[in-house]
């Protein structure tokens, strides 16, 4: 993996959205040709052998490169989502956030008890978002789960949350605010 490439072209925003926040902007990778092929390459050279038939990807950046993973794999891809989002019945999991509680969704049809999940997101801070969907994604009782990030802030400990069992990995690992 090219990580000065991808270092280089991540865009990092003070105070938002909140001040004492440092946000580590995605949208930077994603608009660069070089930084996409690099980080779906990546991705794939990660994954290719894991059996992966699902990947499920987290509102809303990891619809971008979860999506090109699927395809890539040969897999089918699952949108992970706030509620009222998607059209038919689904399956919920709430979960805390720093402000509040939060809600995500999947279709009820999306996942069998044959699947091999790929969980996708953006960045992994303090991994509830994550967590919520891991656990959504259990209640299917699929073959085997990984858990993967761009991004993980590594000093806000967001992996510790996870069962000792899942793999999860991170392109970046950087210190977050």
């Amino acid at each position: 993996m090219n990580t000065e490439l991808l270092l280089a072209n991540l865009r990092s925003i003070p105070d938002f959205p909140i001040p004492g926040i440092l946000f580590r902007d995605v949208t930077t990778l994603f608009k660069s040709p070089e930084c996409l092929k690099e980080l779906e390459d990546t991705l794939y050279d990660m994954y290719k052998d894991k059996g992966i038939t699902k990947v499920v990807g987290i509102e809303s950046r990891g619809f971008i490169m979860g999506a090109s993973l699927a395809i890539r794999l040969g897999a089918g891809f699952v949108l992970a989502r706030k509620p009222g989002k998607l059209p038919a019945e689904t399956i919920q999991e709430s979960y805390q956030k720093e402000y509040g509680v939060d809600t995500i969704e999947i279709h009820k049809d999306s996942i069998s008890d044959d699947d091999v999940v790929l969980l996708h997101d953006d960045l992994l801070a303090t991994g509830g978002t994550m967590l919520a969907a891991y656990n959504l994604v259990q209640r299917f009782a699929p073959k085997a789960s990984y858990i993967n990030f761009i991004i993980e802030l590594v000093d806000l400990k967001g992996r510790a949350i996870f069962p000792e069992d899942v793999e999860v990995s991170s392109l970046l690992c950087l210190e977050g605010e």
